[in-house]
């Protein structure tokens, strides 16, 4: 009896060890492990996967609004034989092209939205629809920096068209589906989702693209990116690509700086650009490490224009702005996405952070071509619609005023000159200028392309 009630305590003493061991060493040590185990029916739940989501009613809605252009242009093309000989390139030989794209109804009587680069230069137009009648298509306008068109067919009948959504309102994440002609493939439709928003591609023009997976080929610009209600969210214009085919990433027009370009031409004619009258950059913690701030977030005003809604407002150099409205703003791309959706005139609450202190005041914004702004002592200003016609051309700076003291004695042959290029690239306008400019050191010369007032072209660099 003795003897059990020994190996009794025995047991009952190794079995306290080992519980007093398993919670000193296991409990302890899982108490104090950074990594968070999940529940087990963790990643059992198939949740909003494309098998859950029904795509058909969205495709049928999109593929009867989404049409095949076709572009119809007519070049010159010179004998090289001809021209080494004769040392003249005669009257050259005229050669039809034709190039493909695609189009969004966006109206019952036929009103047409599609990609600028899809209809340049055309001769003739031609549009396809879904039911495989065919129209002829006029141009009503373009707006060149945004790569949007809009057209007009006369159809025998009240054609189906594509709703609008609100494109701030995306969410990243979002199933989307591209409908267009790739490769001259009617009514194709693929899916993906929005893998990022107001993505800056560093084009001349827009800045603002909504980026998706879904699969974009040749063919498919200016056609549909529609939401799983069918509902337009953008006009797929570009690929990232190192071959010029789908390599995993396609890029659209938001559909709310679409529908802007769209009723501006509609009722004026021509697109109506208000602007803050601001510059600088996004902050980083690189950035604001070199400008000594701690803010990391938001967009760093390192210039107020002349003349500016900015300016009278009373925006200053070193604020930081995060708001523009009720949208928040982190990077370039979101600022100008924003005011891209607005015109001169309208009224813009600008939340921003000065001295530590967040403050909000109204921004009443100004037409861009009153914007001044200075590079390496030339005051620059964007190009009216007469200067336009006067130099025939449909892009540049004009030098307003010159503080150089350098190029004083040329100052009346620069004054009222245009300048179109700065270090090879286009000189569209006085914001795309700065920017160039201030990704360049202070002592970095800049070479410009310059056309005289007496239409005469030269080329200068000025320190």
């Amino acid at each position: 009896m003795k003897r059990i009630s020994s190996l009794f305590l025995v047991s009952l003493m190794s079995g306290a060890v080992t519980l007093g061991a398993y919670k000193l060493l296991i409990e302890d040590s899982a108490q104090k492990s950074i990594v968070t185990q999940a529940p087990e029916y963790f990643g059992k739940s198939v949740g909003l996967g494309a098998e859950n989501i029904d795509f058909t009613t969205a495709a049928d809605k999109a593929i009867h609004t989404v049409v095949h252009v076709k572009n119809v242009s007519v070049r010159t093309v010179y004998n090289p034989i001809m021209e080494f000989f004769y040392g003249s390139r005669g009257g050259g030989q005229q050669q039809e092209q034709i190039g493909t794209g695609s189009g969004v109804i966006i109206s019952e009587d036929g009103y047409i939205v599609t990609n600028n680069h899809v209809i340049q230069d055309a001769t003739e137009l031609e549009i396809t629809l879904n039911n495989k009648k065919s129209y002829k298509a006029t141009l009503v306008g373009t707006d060149q920096k945004m790569d949007i068109a809009l057209l007009k067919i006369d159809a025998d009948e009240k054609l189906p068209y594509s709703t609008f959504a609100d494109s701030d309102n995306v969410k990243v994440g979002e199933w989307v589906l591209a409908v267009g002609n790739p490769y001259n493939l009617n009514s194709t439709v693929t899916a993906g989702i929005v893998s990022a928003k107001a993505r800056n591609l560093d084009t001349r023009g827009i800045q603002s693209f909504i980026q998706t997976d879904a699969a974009v080929n040749p063919g498919n610009s200016g056609g549909a990116l529609v939401n799983t209600r069918g509902e337009l969210i953008g006009i797929n214009t570009m690929i990232s690509s190192p071959t010029g085919s789908y390599a995993g990433y396609s890029f659209a027009v938001p559909s709310n700086i679409t529908r802007k370009i769209i009723e501006d031409i509609m009722e004026f004619g021509n697109v109506q650009r208000g602007i803050l009258g601001i510059e600088g950059g996004e902050l980083t913690s690189q950035v604001s490490k070199d400008i000594g701030i701690k803010d990391t977030e938001g967009f760093y005003v390192s210039k107020v224009n002349k003349n500016s809604g900015a300016e009278k407002a009373g925006i200053k150099e070193g604020d930081i702005i995060k708001k523009l409205d009720n949208q928040k703003i982190s990077t370039y791309a979101e600022l100008s996405g924003y005011i891209n959706t607005k015109r001169p005139n309208d009224k813009v609450q600008v939340t921003f952070v000065r001295d530590g202190v967040t403050k909000t005041i109204p921004v009443t914004l100004v037409k861009n071509d009153i914007i001044v702004t200075e590079m390496k002592g030339l005051e620059l200003e964007n190009l009216s619609a007469s200067d336009k016609k006067t130099f025939k051309v449909d892009y540049g700076v004009k030098i307003k005023e010159v503080n150089n003291e350098q190029l004083k004695q040329y100052e009346d042959e620069l004054v009222g000159s245009i300048i179109l290029n700065v270090d090879g690239a286009k000189a569209t306008d006085v914001e795309t200028v700065s920017r160039i400019i201030g990704n360049k050191a202070e002592n970095q010369g800049v070479s410009v392309q310059l056309l005289l007032k007496n239409r005469q072209l030269m080329r200068f660099i000025i320190q």
